[in-house]
């Protein structure tokens, strides 16, 4: 047996360790991916084998904690990749504003600077204080860092200018106060925005949203947990609800692709097919 299957057989033992000890599932994340990132945890604690880090994760809450952040998706921004916002304005605002109450769920929301981006959209259209939005990770840190909504002033001015190019209906600095060298984004904002702890991998759907937001989440799954997701998704949404994915995720070639529809196939925006109804209560569905 080569070096190459010791570690195969390493990195099994310690996802499914860590499945049965602590209830994460990564066992289906891309395998390069998950490699990168436990290398880059032996490098801090100062192992050099994937068996040496087995026991200090199972047993040490500080170890396996510095794993959760290693592998939560952190690396994200206000705005980021304006004409994806500025394709929701033009093409999935219009129906939403048919709708007395909107529910939108944002997975995998990181330290919530795209759920912000999401909020000001919505501010900007009229449609926020009728908007439930669920914002949703499995790392409870970045989750306390969403909640708090402070964010470097520094970034201020790159998130000024991707909003700027984002079709607004407004000022970007209307939405944040400064103080010395911080941002909080306004009180506001936060009405009717919930951040929760949810594991895609493992946690079950979330009924009836108008809307979903996951980009850039998926890119680091495998083919089988993608498409688990994705069916997840489907099942979460509503009647001719909206689907909006990263720029290098894709429905074309998953299981789910016959259940949507292209709204710009540029930005990842898709809509659920179904039977055409109308419902009084809940708005045109069309």
């Amino acid at each position: 047996m080569n070096e190459k299957e010791i570690r195969n057989i390493e990195l099994d033992l310690l996802l499914e360790g860590i499945l049965r000890r602590h209830g994460y599932d990564f066992r289906h994340y891309a395998r390069a991916s998950l490699k990168r990132r436990i290398a880059s945890i032996m490098e801090k604690i100062g192992v050099e084998n994937i068996s040496a880090i087995i026991p200090r994760i199972l047993r040490d809450d500080a170890v396996f904690n510095e794993f959760l952040r290693t592998m939560s998706v952190t690396v994200t921004e206000m705005f980021r990749d304006p004409n994806f916002y500025a394709a929701v304005r033009e093409k999935v605002i219009p129906n939403l504003r048919t709708y007395p109450f909107l529910k939108i769920w944002h997975a995998g929301c990181a330290t919530g600077e795209e759920v912000y981006s999401m909020a000001i959209t919505l501010e900007e259209e009229g449609l926020r204080q009728r908007t439930q939005i669920y914002a949703t990770d499995f790392n409870n840190e970045s989750l306390d860092k969403a909640r708090e909504g402070i964010y470097s002033l520094s970034k201020m001015k790159q998130y000024m200018t991707s909003h700027g190019n984002s079709a607004p209906k407004g000022s970007f600095s209307e939405h944040y106060h400064a103080r010395y060298d911080s941002a909080k984004m306004s009180d506001s904002l936060r009405e009717n925005l919930t951040f929760a702890n949810h594991n895609l991998v493992t946690d079950g759907a979330f009924g009836e949203m108008n809307m979903i937001v996951c980009r850039n989440v998926m890119i680091y799954f495998n083919k089988d947990l993608q498409n688990r997701v994705l069916k997840l998704f489907r099942d979460s949404l509503c009647h001719r609800g909206y689907l909006c994915l990263g720029s290098k995720e894709s429905l074309s070639l998953s299981e789910v692709a016959p259940d949507f529809e292209v709204v710009p196939e540029r930005e990842r925006i898709y809509r659920k097919r179904g039977v055409p109804s109308f419902d009084v209560s809940k708005g045109n569905n069309d």
